[in-house]
């Protein structure tokens, strides 16, 4: 019987970086490797990087541990954007063994001659200007919904931000490529696709190698929604410039996409999206939340926003406290500024000590909270869909209506991956809501 090696994944960071990670697994099978989980015993741990903030860098050191304690003579492997942006760092943690860049990563066997343990770890790593080519990727089996990679690279510049020198320039998928790869996901019995990418409002730019847009964002929604099989399509982050009143109102009117959208804002201050070159000002993000709430009442929205930007005093803060607390929104994803190498923020003056970006992303954590609260509250008593995930949390499943609002039940194996009918009814004790079903089991 031949020995056949088996290789573990590990991914940090953002739905792109899941589909990433799902498509070079695919590509390990593919040459005979068997997939197994982290916490399992394995030939090979791959690791996903991520570089957005100071943190997910220092949980990498924790990852290596992890695949080392499962064995210690596993061969380890760091990809993904902070094995693009510092593979110098990463191949000097003790354990790993191959650091590869940008455009290495999907070629991870072609670097696997010997799974022998060396003294210092190799690095390939690529100029950021040739990571101008795209891969296609999507993610199935890992997750009750899939991520369906359309785009890749950013060429904005803000100010705090390192993907554009982790992935390089703005570069779309192939339209078809796009619905080809919705089809196979709808083929497995996938019941949502999550579109991902850095900036998928820029959707069409570089599709056939080139500058120029060949298709719109809008195009690809309105392609996409024709695909059969698909119950459920959920657009994630895009930029507010670039979501288009005719993208609301075609989502507001779809057969799949649904009403949840995740909108970057990043500060409530003029000032302070001037000095992080956002492309907006807070006016825009104001109209975009409106025309939404206008064509979809019950929609979902989500924000991110960055607290203890260099600069932001106290009132500009408390500009952006305010504003959120008065914008139709549903949740934050608050980032407490981290300084990070190689971006014009950090040479900025105006630094905001570390305990007083504490206490301001502990404000916003707690506006989300209420926020959130006040968003579930208004659904209760509303007929939705709940489609439920495959985890036994405790005794419970849980599930998403399709404007994101989580519900749980007690533990049922038969409602996995199934989508149903439900009335909420009320909020339980730890914040979830509650329902009582409209039909005993009846799949929609």
């Amino acid at each position: 019987m031949i020995d056949r090696k088996k290789v573990a994944f590990y991914t940090l960071g953002c739905k792109l970086n899941f589909s990433e990670t799902a498509t070079i697994a695919r590509n390990f099978q593919d040459e005979g490797f068997d997939r197994v989980e982290f916490s399992e015993f394995a030939d090979i741990y791959v690791i996903n990087t991520c570089s957005v903030t100071e943190n997910a860098d220092k949980r990498f050191k924790t990852i290596v541990k992890q695949a080392q304690r499962s064995n210690p003579e596993a061969f380890v492997v760091a990809v993904g954007c902070y094995a693009q942006l510092q593979p110098e760092e990463l191949a000097a943690v003790d354990g790993v063994d191959l650091v590869l860049g940008a455009t290495e990563k999907f070629k991870i066997t072609d670097y696997l001659n010997e799974l022998t343990k060396n003294e210092s770890a190799a690095i390939h790593s690529c100029e950021i200007e040739d990571a101008d080519f795209y891969v296609s990727s999507y993610s199935i089996g890992d997750r009750t919904r899939a991520f369906l990679k359309v785009q890749d690279g950013c060429d904005y510049k803000c100010t705090y931000c390192t993907i554009p020198l982790a992935r390089g320039i703005s570069r779309s998928d192939t339209l078809q490529n796009v619905l080809d790869n919705a089809k196979k996901i709808a083929g497995q019995g996938i019941k949502e696709i999550v579109l991902t990418g850095v900036n998928i409002g820029d959707y069409g730019k570089g599709e056939f190698g080139n500058k120029k847009h060949e298709h719109t964002f809008y195009e690809l929604v309105q392609a996409l929604d024709t695909i059969k099989g698909i119950h459920r399509l959920r657009i994630s982050s895009i930029e507010p410039n670039l979501l288009k009143d005719n993208t609301i109102d075609f989502v507001s009117q779809s057969n799949s996409f649904v009403p949840h959208f995740h909108i970057p804002l990043q500060s409530g201050s003029n000032v302070m999206l001037k000095a992080m070159r956002r492309r907006y000002m807070k006016e825009l993000y104001q109209d975009r939340v409106g025309h939404i709430k206008s064509v979809m009442p019950d929609a979902c929205i989500g924000v991110d926003v960055i607290v203890g930007f260099p600069g932001e005093t106290d009132d500009l803060f408390l500009e952006t406290y305010n504003f959120l607390n008065t914008l139709d929104i549903s949740y934050l994803h608050v980032f407490t500024y981290s300084e990070r190498p190689n971006t014009h923020a950090a040479t900025l003056s105006e630094v905001v000590p570390k305990s007083v970006r504490s206490k301001r992303s502990k404000m916003l954590r707690g506006l989300s909270a209420k926020k959130r609260r006040a968003f579930y509250e208004s659904q209760i008593g509303k007929k939705r869909t709940v489609l439920f995930e495959g985890e036994n949390k405790e005794g419970y499943i849980h599930g998403f209506t399709e404007n994101y609002v989580k519900v749980k039940a007690p533990w049922n194996p038969e409602l996995v991956n199934t989508l149903h009918g439900i009335t909420l009814t009320e909020i339980d004790s730890d914040g979830l809501v509650r329902f009582e079903f409209e039909q005993a089991f009846a799949q929609t």
